[in-house]
């Protein structure tokens, strides 16, 4: 895979990102949120489906962490029904989304998608390259017109 194949998402996963993201967003103080993407590892990669993770951060208002026993069992259920696991998301309630250094110094997936949601409406992905200087590159994101 390269740096510029795209990731496309079914219409329902678009809103399903869009609806989690404004949801953290919502709450007194807003919180991130965050998930694994299913799908099928490409080129290109797609993601027909999401799974929500708690966000077990100390301060989920400004970072994420995916609660590592939900993670793994959510991991175990994607590959026992065949799927992939394309990657994770998450959301930025109060800030772009690009990745923080935050973001850079937690990503340990090389090759995986990461998606970042910021609402209301943006969804913007990258692919982990471990690279030193530049760990993540953006993917276009296509939204399917049919399911």
């Amino acid at each position: 895979m390269t740096s510029t194949d795209p990731i496309r998402l079914r219409p329902a996963v678009r809103d399903a990102l869009l609806d989690h993201a404004r949801e953290g967003a919502a709450r007194s103080p807003p919180a991130e949120v965050c998930g694994v993407l299913a799908g099928a590892r490409g080129p290109p990669d797609r993601v027909t489906d999401t799974h929500r993770v708690d966000n077990v951060a100390a301060s989920p208002r400004k970072a994420y962490e995916l609660d590592p026993a939900a993670t793994v069992a959510t991991v175990d259920r994607i590959e026992n029904a065949g799927e992939d696991v394309v990657g994770f998301y998450h959301s930025h309630p109060e800030s772009p989304a690009v990745p923080s250094a935050t973001d850079r110094a937690k990503a340990t997936w090389t090759g995986y998608v990461y998606a970042i949601v910021s609402p209301p409406e943006t969804i913007r992905a990258y692919r982990f390259t471990g690279e030193r200087d530049n760990p993540f590159r953006e993917l276009p994101v296509q939204v399917e017109s049919r399911e």
